[in-house]
């Protein structure tokens, strides 16, 4: 039996009993309450089986119930650096991808109003949202994962000059659109720690943050910025990423580190926080970011260092956190 064919089963016990008018209201809201998971086209099924005469009260010709369940909220993992340029965004996309794969129903975001890549880096450039009920619907990307970005609704290559406010409620129509049953949103924050940054952190209150740095001094320092911000308003922080971290040349194979080496995980202990793992310069991760195939998609070695750190990110969550 689906749950929507139990709770329909369950509601026409309860209104086959001749209850008196209040316990009868008890019992449906007492029944609402415990299937508050119904989604909007379960909870439409229902309703339109009411009007149709399937759930009826004896002895009463017109019965109108309301549906006013309400969703769980979703939980946000904000993904931040301090500064651009460090990998942020390719790891976004691919931490939602792995993420999906591990059977979590997650949706994606780009936060970044004013320079949005996440359309091109989830292969979705074509697609473009619907609206219903005064909310953004969000594309489907190839790859399973439900998103929004400013790259669907904008020209290639337009620049947006807005202000400030302007962005930032741009920002929240794409966070707050219809998700449906989505129980996770992996938002792409803008690089930088300015008022978009803390609007949306004070507003939609992430339950964590992931830091992505590459190892070198100035985008640690930069990096230790982004987790200021986030201990200011009481974000937990999830881990810190070091991206970039050694190049294998493709041709001899030799490792070199033209950014450094372990500067992230250093930073990570000083600040007594997870360090959640490396990701190499590589150039196939460049290619397929750019041809919108995150290598977390597939089951080779590039995507491996992804799917780690989605377990990681998973794990905490589980946590209770």
């Amino acid at each position: 039996m689906t749950q929507l064919e139990d709770f329909a089963a369950r509601l026409k016990t309860l209104t086959d009993g001749r209850a008196s008018a209040p316990r009868l209201k008890d019992g449906v809201m007492s029944l609402a309450l415990d299937v508050a998971g119904l989604s909007r086209e379960q909870r439409d099924a229902v309703a339109a089986a009411i009007r149709e005469g399937a759930l009826t009260v004896p002895g009463v010709d017109d019965v109108r119930i309301a549906m006013t369940a309400e969703r769980r909220p979703l939980k946000i993992v904000a993904v931040a650096s301090g500064k651009g340029g460090v990998g942020k965004s390719t790891l976004s996309a691919n931490l939602a991808v792995a993420l999906q794969r591990l059977g979590v129903k997650v949706g994606l975001v780009d936060a970044d109003i004013y320079g949005p890549s996440q359309a091109r880096l989830m292969g979705s450039e074509d697609r473009k949202p619907q609206a219903r009920d005064k909310q953004l619907v969000p594309v489907q990307s190839p790859f399973g994962v439900p998103m929004l970005s400013m790259g669907h609704l904008v020209e290639p290559g337009k620049a947006l000059a807005w202000r400030g406010p302007m962005a930032g409620n741009a920002l929240a129509q794409l966070i707050e659109a219809d998700w449906g049953d989505m129980e996770l949103l992996i938002v792409d924050m803008p690089p930088g720690t300015g008022d978009v940054q803390l609007s949306m952190v004070q507003k939609h209150k992430p339950v964590g943050a992931v830091i992505v740095s590459t190892p070198q001094d100035l985008a640690l320092i930069d990096a230790i910025r982004a987790v200021s911000l986030f201990e200011q308003t009481q974000v937990p922080m999830i881990g810190l990423v070091e991206n970039m971290a050694g190049y294998a040349c493709p041709h001899c194979g030799e490792v070199s580190d033209p950014f450094g080496q372990g500067g992230a995980e250093a930073a990570a202990g000083e600040m007594g926080m997870p360090f959640l793992g490396r990701i190499p310069l590589a150039i196939d991760i460049r290619r397929r970011s750019d041809a919108g195939d995150p290598p977390a998609a597939g089951d080779d070695a590039h995507g491996a260092p992804f799917r780690a750190i989605a377990e990681k990110v998973a794990a905490w969550l589980r946590g209770g956190r």
